[in-house]
Protein backbone atom coordinates (compact mmCIF):
# COMPACT_ATOMS: atom_id res chain seq x y z
CA UNK A 1 0.00 0.00 0.00
CA UNK A 2 1.64 3.42 -1.09
CA UNK A 3 2.96 5.52 2.02
CA UNK A 4 0.34 8.31 2.93
CA UNK A 5 2.66 11.78 2.70
CA UNK A 6 2.26 15.38 4.04
CA UNK A 7 1.37 17.54 0.88
CA UNK A 8 2.33 20.74 0.86
CA UNK A 9 -0.06 23.95 0.00
CA UNK A 10 0.63 27.54 -0.97
CA UNK A 11 -1.65 29.83 0.58
CA UNK A 12 -1.40 33.00 -1.08
CA UNK A 13 0.01 35.52 -2.27
CA UNK A 14 -2.98 36.11 -4.33
CA UNK A 15 -5.28 34.65 -1.98
CA UNK A 16 -8.28 36.62 -0.90
CA UNK A 17 -8.09 35.69 2.31
CA UNK A 18 -4.35 36.27 2.52
CA UNK A 19 -5.04 40.14 3.27
CA UNK A 20 -2.62 40.84 0.77
CA UNK A 21 0.85 40.00 -0.40
CA UNK A 22 1.39 36.96 2.42
CA UNK A 23 2.82 33.55 0.66
CA UNK A 24 1.58 30.88 3.40
CA UNK A 25 3.06 27.44 2.94
CA UNK A 26 1.34 25.28 4.34
CA UNK A 27 2.42 21.83 5.26
CA UNK A 28 -0.69 19.14 5.48
CA UNK A 29 -1.89 16.17 6.97
CA UNK A 30 -4.87 15.79 4.93
CA UNK A 31 -6.95 18.45 5.85
CA UNK A 32 -5.06 19.75 9.46
CA UNK A 33 -1.62 21.60 9.30
CA UNK A 34 1.85 20.61 10.20
CA UNK A 35 3.57 23.29 9.50
CA UNK A 36 2.67 26.94 8.57
CA UNK A 37 5.59 28.79 6.61
CA UNK A 38 5.04 32.38 5.96
CA UNK A 39 6.94 33.90 3.01
CA UNK A 40 7.14 37.63 3.49
CA UNK A 41 8.99 40.56 1.67
CA UNK A 42 6.83 41.00 -1.30
CA UNK A 43 5.94 44.37 -0.78
CA UNK A 44 9.31 45.72 0.64
CA UNK A 45 9.98 49.11 -0.26
CA UNK A 46 13.29 49.98 1.63
CA UNK A 47 11.26 52.89 3.99
CA UNK A 48 13.98 52.33 6.34
CA UNK A 49 16.75 52.74 3.48
CA UNK A 50 14.82 56.04 1.54
CA UNK A 51 14.68 57.67 5.00
CA UNK A 52 17.93 57.89 5.60
CA UNK A 53 18.27 60.03 2.28
CA UNK A 54 15.10 62.59 2.94
CA UNK A 55 14.98 65.08 5.09
CA UNK A 56 13.02 64.77 8.56
CA UNK A 57 9.97 66.08 6.89
CA UNK A 58 10.23 64.52 3.63
CA UNK A 59 9.61 61.09 5.17
CA UNK A 60 6.34 61.99 7.23
CA UNK A 61 4.43 60.92 4.00
CA UNK A 62 6.24 57.65 4.12
CA UNK A 63 4.94 56.78 7.44
CA UNK A 64 1.22 56.66 5.97
CA UNK A 65 2.14 54.01 3.35
CA UNK A 66 3.67 51.99 6.46
CA UNK A 67 0.88 50.33 8.02
CA UNK A 68 -2.02 52.04 5.17
CA UNK A 69 -4.74 51.56 7.67
CA UNK A 70 -4.02 53.08 10.52
CA UNK A 71 -2.13 56.51 8.65
CA UNK A 72 -1.87 58.89 10.80
CA UNK A 73 -0.84 56.56 14.04
CA UNK A 74 2.04 55.96 12.43
CA UNK A 75 3.29 59.39 11.77
CA UNK A 76 2.90 60.06 15.50
CA UNK A 77 5.45 57.66 16.10
CA UNK A 78 7.78 59.42 13.84
CA UNK A 79 6.81 62.96 14.78
CA UNK A 80 7.70 62.10 18.39
CA UNK A 81 10.80 60.38 17.65
CA UNK A 82 12.36 63.73 16.17
CA UNK A 83 10.05 65.47 18.93
CA UNK A 84 12.62 64.22 21.70
CA UNK A 85 15.31 64.74 19.64
CA UNK A 86 14.85 67.91 19.23
CA UNK A 87 13.87 68.29 22.85
CA UNK A 88 10.91 70.65 22.17
CA UNK A 89 7.28 70.36 23.83
CA UNK A 90 4.08 70.24 20.95
CA UNK A 91 1.50 72.98 22.16
CA UNK A 92 -1.56 71.39 24.09
CA UNK A 93 -3.67 72.29 21.72
CA UNK A 94 -1.75 70.05 18.62
CA UNK A 95 -2.18 67.37 21.48
CA UNK A 96 -5.33 66.64 21.60
CA UNK A 97 -5.61 66.87 17.86
CA UNK A 98 -3.27 63.95 17.88
CA UNK A 99 -4.68 62.35 20.83
CA UNK A 100 -8.52 62.60 18.99
CA UNK A 101 -6.99 61.64 15.33
CA UNK A 102 -5.14 58.71 16.99
CA UNK A 103 -8.68 57.31 18.37
CA UNK A 104 -10.51 58.27 14.78
CA UNK A 105 -7.46 56.40 13.01
CA UNK A 106 -8.07 53.45 16.10
CA UNK A 107 -11.71 53.17 15.23
CA UNK A 108 -11.25 53.49 10.99
CA UNK A 109 -8.80 50.11 11.96
CA UNK A 110 -10.78 47.54 13.65
CA UNK A 111 -13.71 48.54 11.23
CA UNK A 112 -11.44 48.06 8.45
CA UNK A 113 -10.10 44.66 10.58
CA UNK A 114 -14.05 43.62 11.50
CA UNK A 115 -15.34 43.90 8.36
CA UNK A 116 -12.41 42.21 6.30
CA UNK A 117 -12.51 39.50 9.16
CA UNK A 118 -16.42 39.07 8.80
CA UNK A 119 -15.63 38.68 5.62
CA UNK A 120 -13.29 35.83 5.19
CA UNK A 121 -15.20 33.62 7.58
CA UNK A 122 -18.63 34.05 5.67
CA UNK A 123 -20.41 37.13 7.10
CA UNK A 124 -21.21 39.29 4.29
CA UNK A 125 -23.37 41.72 6.07
CA UNK A 126 -20.63 43.41 8.51
CA UNK A 127 -18.33 44.44 5.86
CA UNK A 128 -21.03 46.48 4.50
CA UNK A 129 -21.80 48.32 7.84
CA UNK A 130 -18.13 49.15 8.40
CA UNK A 131 -17.54 50.39 5.51
CA UNK A 132 -20.43 52.64 6.09
CA UNK A 133 -18.78 54.19 9.22
CA UNK A 134 -15.73 54.41 7.80
CA UNK A 135 -17.09 56.91 5.05
CA UNK A 136 -17.48 59.42 7.66
CA UNK A 137 -14.18 59.39 9.27
CA UNK A 138 -12.37 59.24 5.95
CA UNK A 139 -14.29 62.82 5.21
CA UNK A 140 -12.77 63.82 8.44
CA UNK A 141 -9.50 62.72 7.59
CA UNK A 142 -9.94 64.87 4.09
CA UNK A 143 -11.56 67.91 6.08
CA UNK A 144 -8.01 68.11 7.83
CA UNK A 145 -5.85 67.13 5.41
CA UNK A 146 -7.15 67.18 2.16
CA UNK A 147 -6.83 63.05 1.62
CA UNK A 148 -8.78 60.59 2.78
CA UNK A 149 -6.04 58.24 3.92
CA UNK A 150 -2.68 59.49 3.27
CA UNK A 151 -2.71 62.52 5.29
CA UNK A 152 0.89 63.65 6.27
CA UNK A 153 -1.08 65.83 8.57
CA UNK A 154 0.93 65.92 11.91
CA UNK A 155 4.05 67.52 11.74
CA UNK A 156 7.88 67.63 14.04
CA UNK A 157 6.31 70.38 16.71
CA UNK A 158 2.79 69.89 16.12
CA UNK A 159 0.08 69.63 13.23
CA UNK A 160 -0.14 70.95 9.93
CA UNK A 161 -3.10 73.53 10.34
CA UNK A 162 -5.69 73.86 13.30
CA UNK A 163 -9.65 71.88 12.66
CA UNK A 164 -11.59 73.56 9.57
CA UNK A 165 -14.48 75.79 10.63
CA UNK A 166 -16.97 74.38 8.16
CA UNK A 167 -17.19 70.83 6.39
CA UNK A 168 -17.04 70.11 2.57
CA UNK A 169 -20.16 70.07 1.24
CA UNK A 170 -22.16 67.44 -1.18
CA UNK A 171 -23.52 69.17 -4.38
CA UNK A 172 -26.44 68.26 -6.41
CA UNK A 173 -25.58 66.27 -9.59
CA UNK A 174 -27.34 64.16 -12.24
CA UNK A 175 -26.89 61.09 -9.54
CA UNK A 176 -27.65 62.87 -6.45
CA UNK A 177 -31.04 64.96 -6.45
CA UNK A 178 -31.25 68.09 -4.18
CA UNK A 179 -33.30 65.78 -1.81
CA UNK A 180 -30.81 63.44 -1.33
CA UNK A 181 -27.86 65.99 -1.05
CA UNK A 182 -29.95 67.67 1.67
CA UNK A 183 -29.92 64.63 3.40
CA UNK A 184 -26.22 64.32 2.99
CA UNK A 185 -25.32 67.71 4.08
CA UNK A 186 -27.61 67.52 7.51
CA UNK A 187 -24.61 66.77 9.49
CA UNK A 188 -22.08 68.81 7.82
CA UNK A 189 -23.35 72.47 8.56
CA UNK A 190 -20.99 73.01 11.27
CA UNK A 191 -17.36 72.58 11.69
CA UNK A 192 -15.30 69.39 11.88
CA UNK A 193 -15.71 68.84 15.80
CA UNK A 194 -19.54 69.27 15.36
CA UNK A 195 -19.19 66.84 12.58
CA UNK A 196 -17.20 64.41 14.79
CA UNK A 197 -19.75 65.01 17.40
CA UNK A 198 -22.91 63.85 15.36
CA UNK A 199 -20.99 60.70 14.41
CA UNK A 200 -19.66 59.70 18.04
CA UNK A 201 -23.39 59.89 19.68
CA UNK A 202 -24.85 57.61 16.36
CA UNK A 203 -21.29 55.81 16.71
CA UNK A 204 -22.47 53.42 19.75
CA UNK A 205 -25.79 52.40 18.15
CA UNK A 206 -23.53 50.96 15.10
CA UNK A 207 -21.03 48.76 17.53
CA UNK A 208 -24.58 47.20 18.99
CA UNK A 209 -25.42 46.61 15.28
CA UNK A 210 -22.22 44.44 14.58
CA UNK A 211 -22.79 42.87 17.93
CA UNK A 212 -25.91 41.74 17.26
CA UNK A 213 -24.75 40.07 13.91
CA UNK A 214 -21.71 38.34 15.39
CA UNK A 215 -21.60 37.84 19.24
CA UNK A 216 -24.01 35.58 19.92
CA UNK A 217 -24.08 34.28 16.41
CA UNK A 218 -23.80 30.29 16.46
CA UNK A 219 -21.51 30.53 13.33
CA UNK A 220 -19.31 32.90 14.27
CA UNK A 221 -18.40 31.44 17.42
CA UNK A 222 -17.94 28.32 15.76
CA UNK A 223 -15.05 29.71 13.62
CA UNK A 224 -13.22 31.54 16.31
CA UNK A 225 -13.61 29.96 19.84
CA UNK A 226 -10.90 28.12 21.07
CA UNK A 227 -9.17 29.19 18.05
CA UNK A 228 -5.54 30.00 17.67
CA UNK A 229 -5.26 30.25 21.55
CA UNK A 230 -1.79 31.69 22.77
CA UNK A 231 -1.55 31.43 26.78
CA UNK A 232 -0.34 35.05 28.73
CA UNK A 233 3.14 33.62 29.10
CA UNK A 234 3.68 32.55 25.15
CA UNK A 235 1.89 36.01 24.20
CA UNK A 236 4.31 38.03 25.96
CA UNK A 237 7.47 35.96 24.37
CA UNK A 238 6.54 36.05 21.02
CA UNK A 239 6.93 40.27 21.50
CA UNK A 240 2.86 40.43 21.03
CA UNK A 241 1.66 43.88 21.54
CA UNK A 242 -1.97 45.67 21.44
CA UNK A 243 -5.05 43.55 21.09
CA UNK A 244 -2.89 40.34 20.50
CA UNK A 245 -1.70 40.52 24.01
CA UNK A 246 -5.10 42.14 25.56
CA UNK A 247 -6.34 39.61 24.12
CA UNK A 248 -4.65 36.68 25.97
CA UNK A 249 -4.97 38.41 29.69
CA UNK A 250 -2.16 40.78 29.91
CA UNK A 251 -3.31 44.36 30.40
CA UNK A 252 -0.47 46.27 28.73
CA UNK A 253 -1.67 48.97 26.84
CA UNK A 254 0.98 52.40 26.08
CA UNK A 255 -1.70 54.93 26.23
CA UNK A 256 -1.94 53.77 30.61
CA UNK A 257 1.82 52.22 31.06
CA UNK A 258 3.84 54.72 29.37
CA UNK A 259 0.78 57.78 28.56
CA UNK A 260 2.15 60.41 25.78
CA UNK A 261 0.08 63.50 24.82
CA UNK A 262 -2.69 63.88 26.82
CA UNK A 263 -3.39 60.35 27.65
CA UNK A 264 -2.92 60.67 31.10
CA UNK A 265 -5.65 62.99 31.83
CA UNK A 266 -8.18 61.33 29.55
CA UNK A 267 -10.85 58.62 30.94
CA UNK A 268 -10.78 55.60 29.43
CA UNK A 269 -10.64 51.67 30.08
CA UNK A 270 -8.28 49.12 28.57
CA UNK A 271 -10.34 45.68 27.35
CA UNK A 272 -8.75 42.19 28.29
CA UNK A 273 -9.41 38.95 27.08
CA UNK A 274 -9.91 35.78 29.30
CA UNK A 275 -9.06 32.39 26.96
CA UNK A 276 -6.76 34.24 24.11
CA UNK A 277 -8.34 32.86 21.41
CA UNK A 278 -9.59 34.41 18.19
CA UNK A 279 -13.34 34.87 19.53
CA UNK A 280 -11.44 37.11 22.87
CA UNK A 281 -9.53 39.49 20.46
CA UNK A 282 -12.94 40.23 18.74
CA UNK A 283 -14.22 41.32 21.86
CA UNK A 284 -11.26 43.23 22.90
CA UNK A 285 -11.03 45.01 19.40
CA UNK A 286 -15.65 45.66 19.96
CA UNK A 287 -14.57 47.22 23.01
CA UNK A 288 -11.71 49.32 21.88
CA UNK A 289 -13.84 50.92 19.46
CA UNK A 290 -16.14 52.17 22.08
CA UNK A 291 -13.50 53.10 24.23
CA UNK A 292 -12.02 55.21 21.08
CA UNK A 293 -15.19 57.10 20.63
CA UNK A 294 -15.59 58.02 24.30
CA UNK A 295 -11.86 59.43 24.18
CA UNK A 296 -12.85 61.13 20.85
CA UNK A 297 -15.87 62.89 22.78
CA UNK A 298 -13.69 64.06 25.37
CA UNK A 299 -11.16 65.65 22.86
CA UNK A 300 -13.64 67.59 20.87
CA UNK A 301 -15.13 68.82 24.43
CA UNK A 302 -11.47 70.22 25.22
CA UNK A 303 -10.59 71.94 21.62
CA UNK A 304 -14.02 73.65 21.52
CA UNK A 305 -13.35 75.13 25.02
CA UNK A 306 -9.92 76.08 23.81
CA UNK A 307 -8.46 77.63 20.91
CA UNK A 308 -5.20 78.30 20.65
CA UNK A 309 -1.80 77.60 18.40
CA UNK A 310 -1.36 74.19 16.90
CA UNK A 311 2.61 73.97 15.56
CA UNK A 312 5.41 75.23 17.64
CA UNK A 313 6.83 79.34 17.67
CA UNK A 314 10.14 78.22 16.39
CA UNK A 315 11.39 79.18 12.91
CA UNK A 316 14.27 76.63 13.02
CA UNK A 317 11.29 73.71 12.96
CA UNK A 318 7.99 74.77 11.82
CA UNK A 319 7.78 77.72 8.61
CA UNK A 320 6.91 81.25 9.35
CA UNK A 321 3.12 82.36 8.16
CA UNK A 322 2.89 83.00 4.44
CA UNK A 323 1.93 86.77 5.37
CA UNK A 324 4.99 86.95 7.45
CA UNK A 325 7.56 85.71 4.81
CA UNK A 326 6.00 87.74 2.62
CA UNK A 327 6.74 91.22 5.05
CA UNK A 328 9.73 90.14 6.73
CA UNK A 329 13.44 89.29 5.42
CA UNK A 330 14.50 87.47 8.16
CA UNK A 331 11.20 84.99 8.30
CA UNK A 332 11.98 84.63 4.20
CA UNK A 333 15.36 83.14 4.86
CA UNK A 334 13.90 81.07 7.72
CA UNK A 335 11.45 79.43 5.07
CA UNK A 336 13.65 79.16 2.52
CA UNK A 337 16.50 77.30 4.72
CA UNK A 338 13.33 75.19 5.77
CA UNK A 339 12.01 74.19 2.42
CA UNK A 340 15.13 73.69 0.88
CA UNK A 341 17.41 72.12 3.61
CA UNK A 342 14.87 71.38 6.08
CA UNK A 343 15.14 71.38 10.06
CA UNK A 344 18.75 70.26 11.50
CA UNK A 345 18.32 67.71 14.14
CA UNK A 346 20.97 67.23 16.94
CA UNK A 347 23.03 64.65 17.46
CA UNK A 348 21.76 61.81 19.48
CA UNK A 349 18.91 58.59 19.46
CA UNK A 350 15.57 58.07 19.85
CA UNK A 351 12.76 55.77 19.89
CA UNK A 352 9.00 57.44 19.64
CA UNK A 353 6.36 54.61 20.60
CA UNK A 354 2.89 55.04 20.42
CA UNK A 355 -0.52 52.12 20.84
CA UNK A 356 -1.04 51.76 17.12
CA UNK A 357 -4.34 50.21 16.58
CA UNK A 358 -2.09 46.75 15.89
CA UNK A 359 0.22 47.21 18.67
CA UNK A 360 3.32 49.03 20.17
CA UNK A 361 4.40 50.83 16.43
CA UNK A 362 7.54 52.29 17.47
CA UNK A 363 10.29 54.07 15.11
CA UNK A 364 14.20 54.31 16.54
CA UNK A 365 16.11 56.90 15.26
CA UNK A 366 19.82 57.87 14.73
CA UNK A 367 20.49 61.31 14.02
CA UNK A 368 24.23 62.92 12.89
CA UNK A 369 23.34 66.72 13.27
CA UNK A 370 22.64 66.57 9.55
CA UNK A 371 19.21 67.40 8.19
CA UNK A 372 18.54 63.68 7.68
CA UNK A 373 17.99 60.83 9.57
CA UNK A 374 21.12 58.97 10.30
CA UNK A 375 19.43 55.38 10.56
CA UNK A 376 16.07 54.50 11.18
CA UNK A 377 14.36 51.47 12.10
CA UNK A 378 10.76 50.37 12.74
CA UNK A 379 9.22 48.36 14.86
CA UNK A 380 5.93 46.64 13.62
CA UNK A 381 3.40 45.18 15.33
CA UNK A 382 2.71 42.89 13.46
CA UNK A 383 5.74 41.44 12.24
CA UNK A 384 5.79 39.99 15.39
CA UNK A 385 2.50 38.48 14.82
CA UNK A 386 2.85 36.63 11.77
CA UNK A 387 5.71 35.09 12.98
CA UNK A 388 3.83 33.23 15.80
CA UNK A 389 1.26 32.07 12.45
CA UNK A 390 3.38 29.02 12.81
CA UNK A 391 2.48 28.22 16.56
CA UNK A 392 -0.59 29.09 16.21
CA UNK A 393 -2.24 27.25 13.52
CA UNK A 394 -0.49 24.36 14.03
CA UNK A 395 -3.33 21.32 14.62
CA UNK A 396 -5.68 23.35 12.87
CA UNK A 397 -7.65 22.95 9.69
CA UNK A 398 -7.39 24.97 6.64
CA UNK A 399 -10.44 26.84 7.17
CA UNK A 400 -9.32 27.84 10.96
CA UNK A 401 -5.46 29.74 9.00
CA UNK A 402 -7.96 31.99 7.30
CA UNK A 403 -9.49 32.98 10.69
CA UNK A 404 -6.22 33.22 12.63
CA UNK A 405 -5.01 35.68 9.84
CA UNK A 406 -7.75 37.74 10.28
CA UNK A 407 -7.60 37.81 14.18
CA UNK A 408 -3.86 38.92 13.70
CA UNK A 409 -5.33 42.09 11.91
CA UNK A 410 -2.10 42.06 9.39
CA UNK A 411 -1.08 44.60 6.64
CA UNK A 412 2.45 44.18 4.97
CA UNK A 413 3.01 47.73 4.33
CA UNK A 414 4.68 47.36 8.22
CA UNK A 415 5.37 43.76 8.18
CA UNK A 416 7.53 44.11 4.86
CA UNK A 417 8.27 47.93 5.15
Amino acid sequence: MAEIRNYTLNFGPQHPAAHGVLRLVLELDGEVIERADPHIGLLHRATEKLAEHKTFLQSVPYMDRLDYVSMMCNEHAYVLAIEKLLGIQVPERAQYIRVMFDEVTRILNHLLWLGAHGLDIGAMTVFIYCFREREDLMDAYEAVSGARMHAAYYRPGGVYRDLPGRMPQYSASKWKNEKDVRALNENRQGSLLDFLEDFTNRFPKYVDEYEELLTENRIWKQRTVGIGVVSPERALALGFTGPMLRGSGIEWDLRKKQPYEVYDRLDFDIPVGKNGDCYDRYLVRIEEMRQANKLVKQCIAWLRANPGPVMVDDHKIAPPTREEMKLGMEQLIHHFKLVTEGMHVPEGEAYGAVEAPKGEFGVYLISDGANKPYRMKLRAPGFAHLSALDEMARGHMIADAVAIIGTQDIVFGEVDR
